[in-house]
């Protein structure tokens, strides 16, 4: 009797033992956790006037009010030929300079468009128009490397690349359309990530879809791309509750369901690299990102990296509503989800 408590006892400790020893393994790998924003608006809202504020009022340059939030990544966005002067190379590079002088890690987010590319459209640059498969990988690594090449002559080095914006059915459409042309889809990832790590090795490529709480969406395109031979180091997802079609609570279970199979059925770190809820349901906003925050912090093995804000700042901006400053200027309740 007395050796089987001995027994039981052994096999305690070890469990407990092995428990604490997890603990610290995921503690470890979450002392990095990103907190962060997409804030490519910002040159072109500084040119049309606007200004920042902290919560006191006190006008602030927007880079130092976001770390002051407690956020330490900014996420830039790259257009190829913007009919606009915004989100090229030359202004991609002075927001990122703005970001690393306050000690602030870095996201690149090429589009691979001259406009906005996202799940409803992803157009070609225009210069790119007429190319086929080839001349687009081709396309592709060409401007990756310029743009990254910039920012490495600016002793600016990303932590993290994307290839490819919300590409829920692929990128350079028609070429690149998921549903029909999967390989190629894949191939085109896999010409920015050699661009990329062939300027950066060390920074991570992530390719990024929308609808995070949509697990069919998330297996289908992955799994697709695994078949095909992808390679890419992180998930990245955006999450809006709005466009979920469901209360933020769902979302967030829904999503945390979906990280977690991503990283058992892949074995990849995910991320989520843009949310955002109406500017004016603060307090709601509030709970959903600390929520999710938690929640992303607990996926299995430590593979949650992080959360950031898409456009915090954007206020009385281009009728976008989903930002967390008020018509003043200043930050509201939900960013101070990200000082906790």
């Amino acid at each position: 009797m007395k050796r089987r408590n001995f027994i039981f006892l052994g096999i305690m400790l070890l469990f407990i033992s092995s428990n604490i020893s997890n603990m610290k393994s995921n503690h470890k790998l979450n002392t990095d956790f990103v907190k962060g924003a997409d804030i490519s608006w910002i040159t072109e809202m500084e040119a049309s006037g606007r200004k920042f504020y902290d919560s006191s009022g006190k006008e602030m340059d927007c880079f130092a009010l976001m770390k002051s939030l407690g956020m330490n990544s900014i996420r830039l966005r790259v257009w190829v030929n913007p009919a606009s002067n915004y989100n090229h190379t030359a202004d991609v590079v002075v927001k990122a300079i703005r970001a690393k002088n306050l000690g602030m890690r870095i996201m690149i987010d090429f589009h691979y468009s001259d406009d906005w590319a996202d799940p409803s459209k992803q157009t070609k640059p225009k210069a790119w128009q007429n190319l086929d498969l080839e001349g687009l990988k081709s396309a592709i690594g060409k401007h990756t490397t310029e743009v990254l090449t910039e920012l490495k002559k600016n002793d600016i080095s990303p932590e993290w690349v994307q290839v490819g914006n919300e590409t829920n059915n692929g990128m350079l459409w028609p070429t690149g359309k998921a549903s029909i042309n999967m390989a190629g889809f894949t191939q085109m990832i896999n010409a920015g990530y050699d661009a990329v790590k062939s300027v950066f090795p060390t920074s991570k490529v992530i390719v990024h879809l929308a609808n995070g709480h949509d697990n069919n969406l998330f297996r289908w395109m992955f799994d697709g791309l695994t078949a095909n031979g992808v390679k890419y180091d992180i998930i990245g997802m955006s999450l809006y509750p709005t466009w979920a079609g469901t209360d933020w609570q769902t979302a967030n279970a829904k999503c945390l369901v979906n990280m977690n199979d991503m990283v058992a059925r892949y074995h990849k770190e995910v991320m989520i690299v843009e949310v955002g809820m109406p500017w004016d349901k603060a307090e709601d906003c509030q709970q959903f990102i600390s929520d999710l925050i938690v929640k992303t912090k607990s996926v299995s093995e430590g593979k949650g990296l992080g959360v950031l804000y898409w456009e915090p700042q954007a206020y009385n901006w281009v009728g976008y509503n989903l930002g967390a400053f008020d018509n003043s200027g200043k930050p509201t309740a939900a960013m101070t989800a990200f000082s906790k």
